[in-house]
């Protein structure tokens, strides 16, 4: 084994600089506890990797309440509702009306380069391009990494290591962190999806003014938005679809299949500029913490995106999280340490049924029999054509009040 050239300390280690990360690392400094930040990925890789982001209300306050001097206000889209369209025929759902609650559409890419500013303008300790090559002492009271740079001009042989008192696995779903604790009783649960989303960027104006959800016999469609100027949109395909086997045209005709209706509507349209085809999958790790080690967002927990509650249960791990290590810093006592995974994982839970729920509902499946194809339709008449129904929906899309 490498001996490291440097060993480094702190009170908290996060391996991760995504969202989840950087919001961690944000609000334990503002409470004065000293944490270092390491990711492979360079800031540049981050910002410019485009992902969708639908933020439920907590998730803005944390950006606009804890001094992250962030842009949301002036991009981020305020959205009252979302529609849901089968048979041709929409239904809005109207949140303020519903639940009395909005969420905003902001994507997190953007949000990623708020929380570096910010994480920059306070002087915090962020490595980029650099790798994590091994887990130190999972079940120790000092845990740590071995790290090398990736930056230009680093000597690839060069190792160092961080030792820290409490370890944050905040690496999404390939997570090293998660991996180190694998040999230790912890269980993978997951659930596969035989189909993808066909994602696109367009150049265009908005198609409607909120969200729509389209249910389709050809399959699912999401006419989603990013600015003024830029759409975002997906439609349900094969995982094993190749991007650049379709045409600007050809994926606007099936586009505009899935939404058309008796009441003429059309989508707008325009130079598509990105492509991509999104496979997904629910996954929980269970337990979310050992010992000293803990994990956070993706590196836990991954949900389909049709529920739009990705980023946001990361916010709401990280909420807990540094809530329980600030009580821990503070006192020295780890109740709130001990309690994270069981409070977190309520919540894990009650998004992981929301997101099967409209994911079931609104996608196709080739082997469906009319039946289920029938029922599922009565199920969405159901929902829209009663008030507790649509309530319903718009509690968990909107999100539940925190932990």
């Amino acid at each position: 084994m490498t001996s490291p050239q440097t060993t480094t300390g702190t009170r908290v280690g996060i391996v991760g600089a995504g969202p989840a990360g950087l919001m961690l690392s944000h609000l334990l400094a503002r409470a004065g506890v000293d944490n270092i930040v390491l990711d492979r990925r360079s800031h540049e890789e981050i910002s410019h990797t485009h992902r969708a982001g639908i933020l439920e209300q907590p998730s803005v306050d944390m950006l606009t309440q804890t001094g992250v001097d962030g842009r949301i206000g002036e991009l981020g889209d305020e959205h009252e509702g979302i529609d849901l369209r089968f048979g041709g025929e929409s239904h809005l759902l109207h949140f303020p009306e519903l639940v009395g609650a909005t969420v905003t559409l902001y994507a997190q890419n953007e949000v990623f380069v708020d929380l570096a500013a910010a994480r920059a303008r306070d002087g915090g300790d962020v490595r980029f391009e650099t790798e994590v090559t091994e887990v130190l002492d999972v079940d120790s009271d000092r845990p740590g990494v071995r790290f090398r740079s990736l930056a230009d001009g680093a000597d690839p042989d060069e190792v160092h290591e961080l030792r820290c008192d409490l370890l944050i696995g905040a690496d999404g779903s390939r997570s090293v962190v998660r991996r180190a604790l694998a040999d230790g009783g912890s269980q993978d649960l997951s659930h596969e999806y035989p189909f993808a989303w066909f994602g696109i960027l367009a150049e265009a104006p908005k198609s409607s003014p909120e969200l729509i959800y389209a249910r389709h016999e050809r399959g699912f469609a999401l006419i989603s938005q990013r600015s003024e100027t830029v759409q975002r949109m997906y439609f349900q395909c094969d995982p094993g679809e190749k991007p650049e086997d379709w045409s600007d045209d050809r994926i606007w005709s099936e586009l505009q299949a899935r939404v058309s209706g008796p009441d003429g509507f059309e989508l707008k349209t325009g130079p598509i500029f990105d492509r991509t085809v999104l496979p997904f999958r629910s996954f929980v790790r269970q337990p979310m913490s050992r010992g000293s080690v803990f994990l956070a967002g993706d590196a836990a927990h991954t949900v389909p995106p049709t529920g739009a509650k990705g980023l946001n249960l990361a916010f709401a791990d990280v909420r807990v999280l540094a809530d329980a290590i600030l009580a821990w810093a503070d006192t020295g006592t780890r109740e709130k340490l001990d309690g994270y995974q069981d409070t977190a994982l309520r919540r894990v839970w009650k998004a992981q049924n929301f997101s099967f729920w409209m994911t079931s509902m609104l996608h196709t499946r080739a082997d469906a029999t009319a039946f289920e194809n029938r029922r599922i339709l009565g199920e969405l008449e159901s929902v829209t054509g009663s008030r507790f129904g649509m309530q319903h929906l718009a509690e968990q899309y909107t999100g539940w009040p925190n932990s």
